[in-house]
């Protein structure tokens, strides 16, 4: 009988790393090739990232937060007087247009709005107001170092398509105290779409990375982003019990890229993978909503704790997975999945500088989504048309 057992034992290991890495790269995005046929998906009504065996009933709803959204307000209007009449004719679009769903965080994308290489000073100042009104000092300051990034991105790629000013703003509908409207910043490697309803805030998707990570050299030598959200990660596997860990680690080998969320990936559905949190101890719990707080954090202070307590209440259907090492050097993916938020970080292969297979730590891709039907307030929306029609 024991000789059984141990011929079994490693058989069935087997089949279940070989059913886990079916089923990951059967949810990977559509090939990218050159230019990829993810724009294809824009032809699809939007329906959002749904996850398979998971409840979406009355997850949003039109309420008061008590969270001011009049600065953010006052910043879009001050950023539209701001521009020449062209330029507000290129950047303003309708509240409910298909424009929220054309971003790209690769680099070879034909963008709409206004440029900031287009900007004189003056305007750069007024448009980076209007990003402060809406993140914290962290997520200002990251997206900041992005750009620059981009800019050194320019310096050693040394090929057009690159640089710390190739980046667009759009506002979708009327800034508002009381109407639904919006805007988006649009770039290589950062991407924030930003969505408002009265006093409530939806700030997703949003994407943040970088090749490279970090200026070694250049015109922003030291600029180094995306760090807590890896250190906090891997900080965040090792503290797991052995038996925890053997859940939450899909695959220990990491191939370059496995981010299932990125552009014009709107609609999903997902399996719930990895150990869901309700099988973590008190600690682990607290732990993980630390770690889901790096990424909620970028959002201004007021909208990022009423992130986090919609977080808290559905923590105990909150799942997280592993891809990857887990040692001090590793390269990993990890994903958490709750009815209110997708997360991904990414440790991807070198595309634009020494090009190969290989991931790497020099190139990160982080992913944030609202699923459920609610990324760009979409559900929102919705609740606030069937309310307006009614009456």
């Amino acid at each position: 009988m024991n000789s059984l057992r141990t011929f079994i034992r490693p058989f069935a290991v087997c089949l279940l790393t070989l059913f886990f890495t079916d089923l990951l790269f059967s949810q990977r995005p559509p090939g990218r090739g050159p230019r990829g046929n993810r724009e294809a998906t824009l032809k699809e009504p939007f329906k959002g990232v749904f996850f398979n065996e998971q409840s979406t009933k009355d997850l949003f709803s039109i309420s008061e937060t008590g969270v001011s959204t009049k600065p953010i307000k006052q910043a879009a209007q001050a950023f539209l007087a701001g521009l020449s009449k062209e330029q507000r004719k290129n950047t303003i679009f309708p509240v409910d247009d298909l424009e929220w769903r054309k971003w790209d965080n690769r680099h070879a994308y034909r963008r709409q709005g206004v440029g900031f290489e287009e900007m004189t000073g003056a305007q750069r100042e007024l448009a980076f107001a209007l990003i402060r009104s809406g993140l914290s000092a962290r997520g200002l300051k990251q997206t900041q170092d992005i750009m620059k990034l981009n800019g050194t991105l320019e310096e050693l790629a040394r090929r057009p398509g690159y640089g710390e000013w190739l980046y667009w703003i759009t506002i979708m509908g009327e800034p508002s105290d009381t109407q639904p409207w919006g805007w988006q910043l649009d770039g290589h490697h950062v991407v924030i779409n930003y969505f408002i309803l009265g006093d409530q805030v939806v700030m997703s998707p949003v994407f943040m990375g970088s090749e490279p990570i970090e200026a070694k050299g250049g015109k922003f030598k030291g600029t180094i982003v995306c760090q807590e959200e890896q250190d906090k990660g891997l900080a965040f596997i090792n503290s797991l019990s052995a038996k925890e860990r053997a859940k939450a680690i899909v695959r220990s080998q990491k191939d370059g890229t496995n981010t299932v969320a990125e552009a014009f990936l709107d609609n999903l559905q997902l399996d719930l993978i990895g150990i869901p949190a309700k099988k973590l101890s008190k600690k682990g719990k607290e732990q993980l909503l630390a770690l889901i707080q790096v990424y909620v954090g970028n959002m201004r202070e007021g909208h990022a704790k009423v992130k986090m307590s919609e977080v808290r209440k559905h923590l105990d259907q909150t799942w997280f997975a592993w891809i990857g090492g887990t040692g001090q050097d590793s390269v990993f993916y990890y994903r958490i999945q709750s009815p209110v938020i997708l997360i991904e970080f990414d440790h991807q292969r070198p595309i634009a500088i020494n090009r190969s297979g290989i991931p790497t730590r020099d190139h990160i891709h982080t992913v944030i989504r609202t699923p459920n039907g609610n990324d760009y307030g979409k559900d929102l929306l919705r609740k606030h048309h069937l309310q307006h029609e009614h009456k």
